[in-house]
């Protein structure tokens, strides 16, 4: 009896696997394995020789059945038991550890998912699928090269206007680490001299959750019902695996920032595990404190690079991005390429700088950069809120700004700031930092053949402007696309060409071209905080 329910229970779980039901077919292979390993049990009991060996190969199929069907519910950390208890039973079983290099792969796991991969051959039964077998193969050293190396290069599908699916990304961790910070909890730190459009990570989401908003007052309820998709598939994923469930327990939930404990950058590699939290989910009111600090929204040059319209809105949980503070004088942008977010340095490092993004525009005023910060929830004290806050009682400064809300001639407002930083010895970045407080005067200006033939040598040149700033913030993407327009209108492509590859490092990064960051400048980016 116990034979023929074995028989029916397989035969019922095989149909449920053909036809995709995953989680039915779940069930119905764990009863079929429980019967199974208590029939190996008594097989003393059992006249026929040849029925262990039987029995063993039956439970070995079934784990293996059961694993490919957890794995496509995405429970990962299942998956992988039920594929090594069927490799104890057959160490050369070519469906499990197929199944467990591509769950391997999936979690980012490359040098492990090769010897998987590497092992399946040694089956007679490979012989059908090798050319399967070796495209898992290749893609998994290709990513591996990649995990390890960090050269990465997005230049052909940049050139070739973001057709098809974005290209494979592999997690990398480049010369960062986590450590205490004096802007806020923890934060991100290099650990040696990097240069401008030096890769420092890159990372996969734990979830995303992406639409089109139309509009300039995007529907409210769709915000929300996204908002809930995605904290629904953030607990989703890490319910499934031990290993997002411990990245995501180390973020911060906006309490005691000072107090928590700073994690080893170990946790971060795709070859941890991660603790043995147990298979469950996590609390819902947990998980909304998390998200609340630090999902991050998807920017509007990733929405370009995306292939997405300006009505785009994504928004995702980066585990290790999450750990970098907000400066008014960043050092670093992201880019998000699929479910991947790339984060490079904007302008030169020195080994133990933190690691800082722009929350919201900084080539904003104070006061209005003050307003957005208090949105976020926090104070800015870097050196450029401090500096322009001991400049802010200076009368010009309050006759500028002013002046400028009031429809003040662009050009005599940068005359005034310019000769307001003579007078006040201003020198070096701190020059950078005010001319970025005025850039969208500054880019009036510019963009006027007729103001900049009226004020002549009384203000200074563009190019010294984009410099001073660049140096000071960071490259930003509307002072590379002036310094590209401007160039370019007047004949010398080469030219510009040359400025916009020395700028365009530090907005997109190493990763992109010379040919390919003038496919993207030429691209309509909209002036707006990114």
């Amino acid at each position: 009896m116990a034979e023929e329910l074995m028989q029916q229970l397989r035969s019922k779980a095989t149909e449920l696997l053909l036809r995709e039901e995953w989680a039915e077919s779940v069930v119905a292979y764990s009863h079929f394995i429980t019967l199974c390993q208590d029939q190996l049990s008594k097989t003393h009991e059992h006249p026929d020789p040849d029925y262990l060996p039987k029995l063993q190969k039956s439970l070995c199929i079934a784990l293996s059945n059961r694993a490919e069907a957890r794995s496509r519910l995405r429970e990962f950390s299942q998956a992988l038991e039920d594929c090594d208890q069927a490799l104890k039973i057959e160490s050369a079983h070519f469906k499990s550890l197929l199944c467990k290099g591509k769950i391997l792969l999936n979690l980012n796991r490359y040098s492990m998912a090769i010897e998987c991969f590497k092992t399946a051959h040694l089956d007679p039964q490979s012989g059908g699928n090798s050319e399967t077998l070796n495209g898992y193969l290749e893609k998994s050293k290709k990513l591996e090269f990649l995990s390890r190396t960090g050269a990465f290069d997005l230049s052909d599908w940049v050139v070739n206007g973001f057709h098809g699916k974005p290209p494979e990304l592999a997690e990398y961790i480049g010369p960062v680490q986590i450590l205490k910070s004096q802007i806020s909890g923890r934060g991100l730190f290099t650990t040696k001299n990097i240069d401008a459009g030096t890769l420092l990570f890159v990372t996969k989401a734990v979830a995303t959750e992406r639409g089109i908003l139309a509009g300039q007052d995007p529907d409210e309820n769709a915000q929300l019902v996204m908002w809930k998709n995605f904290v629904d598939e953030v607990v989703e994923s890490a319910s499934r695996c031990r290993r997002t469930r411990s990245l995501v327990s180390t973020l911060s939930s906006g309490e005691d920032e000072n107090g928590l404990e700073v994690p080893e950058m170990s946790l971060f590699r795709p070859e941890t595990e991660g603790s043995n939290h147990p298979h469950e989910k996590p609390e819902m009111s947990s998980v909304l404190s998390i998200l609340d600090v630090n999902s991050l929204v998807e920017n509007a040059i990733s929405a370009i690079v995306l292939g997405k319209n300006s009505g785009y809105y994504g928004v995702g949980l980066w585990v290790l991005a999450s750990f970098i503070n907000h400066s008014c004088i960043p050092n670093a942008r992201r880019l998000h390429v699929g479910d991947h977010v790339t984060v490079h340095a904007s302008r030169d490092l020195k080994a133990g700088e933190e690691i800082t993004f722009a929350y919201f525009d900084v080539l904003s005023p104070l006061n209005k950069r003050k307003e957005m910060s208090k949105t976020w929830g926090f104070e800015c004290n870097c050196k450029r809120c401090k500096f322009e806050g001991d400049l802010s009682t200076k009368q010009d400064i309050r006759e500028i700004e002013m002046g400028l809300e009031r429809g003040m001639d662009v050009g005599g407002a940068v005359y005034r700031l310019e000769e307001g930083m003579r007078r006040w010895v201003v020198r070096g970045k701190e020059k950078g930092y005010l001319r970025a407080s005025f850039w969208a005067a500054f880019c009036e200006v510019y963009r006027s053949e007729k103001t900049v033939k009226r004020w002549g040598r009384r203000i200074p040149p563009m190019d010294s402007v984009v410099d001073s700033i660049a140096e000071a913030m960071g490259s930003d993407e509307r002072l590379l696309k002036i310094v590209f327009e401007k160039t370019k209108k007047h004949g010398d492509v080469a030219v510009a060409l040359e400025r916009v590859l020395k700028l365009g490092r530090g907005v997109y990064g190493k990763i992109v071209k010379k040919q390919a960051l003038r496919s993207l400048v030429e691209l309509d980016i909209h002036e707006q905080s990114y």
